[in-house]
């Protein structure tokens, strides 16, 4: 047996430059975990790149070279798009660097299908435009030139382009990558609730008329909403005298707000119209989301935990016998991907010891030596298994 060597993840994203003193918008995923990020520029030079703050939330990032006078593109707005418009994806799929494709807007607002966080905001842009790996982080441009969306995901059989492309619009991405400039972080505000889209089939059973709004199905306790008053089976159709048409519209419009915002819900109740003022908390600030890192802070076992609170015991119908810390969070590519490991995992034990919370995972993880490996003890889907993970150096 030959000793195990440390391994080095090579990655490949896009990114836009967004203005001319070097400030680049990505993709989250591109540099969660970059150690060394370096910057290709169109003109062949390769810059180091250093990040200013990233979002996970909504799988945005930004990141700055020291360079000036470089050429930029500005934000359009894409709450003018319309399905059929032409567009162009840029970036360097496959590792073919300075690609171009072109197609049209397929569809607006749709919700992302592989979020593991229920809170992430969709309202996605589909397009036809060509996206492949490696265009992650790259712009969605239309045809003045501007760019209206973040090339992050596709959707495909054979994980090859297949027509499905998805980008984040810029309502989302402004916002974001203002607050990532300016305080290197995001704070989302949050009601606490649970809302879905209303159907025809469910309209007559909360008497309303119409399929539009939010239709609240769960209120946490102690939570901004429930100070409100809201309560489950409340549809919420305005916020601030502004029309809300489902539940993912909700949701951006309360994930792009500032702790401490104010907001005014018209809600059906009953069939009876009623105003509720909300103060929106700080998302994540009651539930910190623990990350096993080493001792340099880096990522070493690539795994984000958070405890087993109430609604995520509910959520993941969990008896009262379970106890440890639940995956929220699985970095590509990192000592837990390579494990199997996935959000809605339970870890109960790590090296044949009970754990009972994120931070006593935290600290088992963290207590293990350099070139230690962790065995850890699984609860998903009903059952326990062991899984080994092999650390990593970053």
């Amino acid at each position: 047996m030959q000793p195990r060597q440390p391994q080095i993840e090579h990655g490949l994203g896009s990114g836009v430059i967004i203005s001319p003193d070097g400030y680049i918008v990505t993709n989250n995923h591109v540099v969660d975990g970059a150690t060394d990020i370096r910057v290709t520029l169109t003109d062949r030079r390769i810059l180091q790149a250093k990040v200013i703050g990233t979002d996970p939330l909504t799988d945005l990032a930004v990141i700055k070279v020291n360079e000036t006078n470089l050429p930029s593109i500005p934000l359009g707005d894409s709450t003018q798009l319309h399905p059929g418009q032409t567009v162009l994806a840029f970036g360097n799929p496959m590792g073919f660097r300075f690609t171009v494709t072109r197609g049209i807007v397929s569809a607006l607002n749709r919700p992302n299908p592989f979020a593991a966080d229920r809170r992430a905001p969709g309202q996605f842009i589909q397009t036809d435009a060509a996206i492949n790996p490696g265009n992650s982080g790259g712009p969605l441009v239309n045809a003045h030139g501007e760019v209206i969306g973040i090339n992050t995901f596709l959707i495909s059989a054979n994980g090859g382009f297949s027509g499905m492309g998805f980008a984040i619009p810029t309502q989302i991405v402004r916002p974001t990558v203002d607050s990532l400039i300016k305080n290197g972080k995001v704070e989302h505000g949050y009601m606490g609730i649970g809302i879905a889209d209303v159907t025809p089939e469910q309209a007559k059973f909360f008497n309303v008329t119409k399929a539009i709004g939010a239709v609240v199905t769960q209120v946490e306790s102690n939570s901004p909403a429930e100070k409100a008053g809201l309560k489950v089976g409340d549809v919420i159709t305005e916020v601030n005298n502004k029309p809300v048409s489902d539940a993912g519209e909700l949701q951006v419009v309360v994930g792009q707000k500032e702790p401490g915002t104010k907001l005014d819900l018209k809600v059906t109740r009953d069939g009876k119209a009623e105003t509720h003022a909300v103060t929106l908390g700080t998302f994540g600030k009651d539930k910190e989301e623990k990350t096993a890192s080493n001792e340099n802070g880096k990522p070493r076992w690539g795994i984000g935990l958070a405890d087993l609170t109430p609604d995520v015991r509910q959520q993941l119908q969990l008896n009262d016998n379970v106890s440890g810390a639940v995956i929220e969070r699985v970095m590509p590519g990192s000592a837990a991907d390579n494990a199997g490991l996935q959000p809605g995992d339970v870890i109960v034990e790590v090296n044949r010891k009970p754990v009972k919370s994120a931070a006593e995972v935290q600290k088992a993880l963290s207590d293990i030596t350099k070139d230690g490996d962790a065995l850890v003890l699984v609860y998903s889907g009903g059952g326990s298994t062991f899984r080994v993970l092999h650390a990593t150096q970053g």
